[in-house]
C-alpha cells in the first residue's frame, strides 16, 4: 500500500491499523531546537480521544503518546521524531460478521476490489483511528507556528445534522462535547444524540476552522496553491465530503463587487477568500470549513453484498460515533497545522530573504467607510473571521 506520507519538508508517515496492537507516525523534516515533552502532544490528543462523552464512540483508549526518536534534552534534534499510540480496547469480535460482507458507505467493497485482501475489524487501515498520529504530529507543527509566528489554529463545529448553531465565543469551544461555539445550544444538541443514538441512525457535521496571524506570502500560484493543499488536506480526514475556503459555495450567489475583498491603507475590507488569493496567503484570517457524512457504520439494517455477490443485509453492531463530526475538529485544525507548517518551511527556504517597499497590510476591518455615494460596508465578516 503507498500513499502513508502526507508533506513535503515536514513530512508524517503514519502506520497501523485499528485494532492491531498499536498506532503511530514518523514526524521528518521537524527544524531542530525546539522544546518538546509529550504533554505538547497529549493536550491535543486528549481532545480527540474516544469515550469522552455519551455522544461518541464508548471505546475506551488513553491515546498515550510515546516519543521514540528525535528529541534528546527536550529538544528536537532535527532527526525523525517516531511516536507510538497503543491500541488497548479493541473488541474486533465485533465486527465477525463483516469478515464476508460490506458495509453500505464504507470503503470496504473498494478496498477488497483494489487490494483483494482486507482487515474487517474496525475498518484496519481505513478506520479513522489513523487520524490519532495526525492529531499527535501536528501538535509539534502548532507548537512550532506558534512560537514562530504567533499562529493560532482554531476550530468549531457550526452544524450539527439538521442544527445550526451560531458563534458566539471561543472560549465556548472547549468547555463542551461539540466543539460548538455557542454554549446555549448544548442541551439542545445532547437531546438531538440522545435520540438518535436510540434510534441507531447518524448524522453529519460542518467544522471551520480559522488560522489566525499567518503571515503573508506564504503558499504559489500553480501547484502548490495554498487553498488546494488545505483542501486536499481536509479530503484526506475520512468522512470529509467537501471543503470551502472563505465564502465557499456562497460567493456563487455574490457579485464581484461584493465578494472581491478591497484593499484600504487600514486593511482588507472584508475575507471572503479566506485569507488566500491566488494560492497565497494575503495575511488574513485563512477560513476552511469542511463537511462530513453521516457515520456509515449504523445499527439500521442497509442492503449489500457479500464476497461471491449474492444480496445479504447488513447491520453494524459495535461502538461508534452516531456522528464522526462531533470529534473531527480537533483532526482538522491538525491538519490546517500540517499544512501550514510544510508552507512555512518552504517559504523559509525559497523567499526567506525577500522584501519589498509595500506596506503589510492588516487583517480584515470591521467597518468600511463610506466611499462618496456608495454605501457603506454594514457589516465585514460575520463569524470569527473578524479581525
Amino acid at each position: 500500500m503507498a500513499a502513508n506520507t502526507f508533506g513535503r519538508i515536514f513530512t508524517v508517515t503514519s502506520f497501523g491499523e485499528s485494532h492491531g496492537p498499536a498506532i503511530g507516525c514518523v514526524v521528518d523534516g521537524c527544524p531542530p531546537g525546539l522544546s518538546l515533552a509529550t504533554e505538547d502532544i497529549q493536550k491535543d490528543l486528549d481532545r480527540r480521544k474516544p469515550g469522552t462523552s455519551r455522544h461518541v464512540t464508548q471505546r475506551q483508549e488513553s491515546d498515550l503518546v510515546e516519543i521514540l526518536s528525535g528529541v534528546f534534552e527536550g529538544k528536537t534534534t532535527g532527526a525523525p521524531i517516531a511516536l507510538l499510540i497503543r491500541n488497548e480496547d479493541a473488541r474486533s469480535k465485533d465486527y465477525g460478521n463483516l469478515v464476508d460482507t460490506f458495509r453500505p458507505g464504507h470503503a470496504d467493497y473498494a478496498y477488497w476490489q483494489k487490494y483483494g485482501i482486507r482487515d474487517h475489524r474496525g475498518g484496519g487501515r481505513a478506520s479513522a483511528r489513523e487520524t490519532a498520529v495526525r492529531v499527535a504530529a501536528a501538535a509539534i507543527a502548532r507548537k512550532w507556528l506558534n512560537e514562530k509566528h504567533g499562529i493560532v489554529i482554531r476550530g468549531y463545529l457550526n452544524q450539527l445534522g439538521p442544527h445550526h448553531v451560531p458563534f458566539k465565543t471561543w472560549d465556548a469551544v472547549g468547555g463542551n462535547p461539540f466543539f460548538v461555539a455557542d454554549p446555549d445550544v448544548v442541551g439542545k444538541l445532547e437531546l438531538f444524540m440522545d435520540e438518535l443514538r436510540k434510534s441507531g441512525d447518524s448524522v453529519g457535521a460542518r467544522i471551520t476552522m480559522v488560522a489566525e496571524q499567518v503571515p503573508v506570502g506564504w503558499g504559489a500560484p500553480v501547484y502548490a496553491k495554498l487553498d488546494a493543499d488545505l483542501a486536499a488536506a481536509m479530503m484526506s480526514i475520512n468522512a470529509v465530503k467537501a471543503v470551502e475556503i472563505g465564502a465557499g459555495f456562497g460567493a456563487v450567489a455574490q457579485r464581484g463587487s461584493e465578494h472581491g475583498d478591497e484593499l484600504t491603507p487600514e486593511g482588507f475590507a472584508t475575507n471572503h477568500a479566506g485569507g488566500i488569493l491566488g494560492g497565497i496567503s494575503t495575511g488574513q484570517d485563512i477560513v476552511v470549513t469542511i463537511g462530513i457524512k453521516p457515520t456509515s457504520s449504523i445499527r439500521v439494517p442497509r442492503r449489500s453484498i457479500d464476497k461471491q455477490g449474492n444480496a445479504v443485509i447488513v447491520e453494524t453492531n459495535g461502538r461508534h460515533d452516531p456522528c464522526v463530526g462531533i470529534r473531527a475538529t480537533p483532526i482538522a485544525e491538525a491538519m490546517m497545522a500540517l499544512v501550514l507548517m510544510d508552507h512555512a518551511l518552504l517559504q523559509r527556504a525559497q523567499n526567506a530573504d525577500v522584501k519589498t517597499s509595500t506596506p503589510k497590510i492588516a487583517g480584515s476591518l470591521k467597518q468600511l467607510p463610506s466611499r462618496g455615494n456608495q454605501k457603506p460596508v454594514a457589516k465585514i465578516n460575520p463569524e470569527p473571521h473578524e479581525a
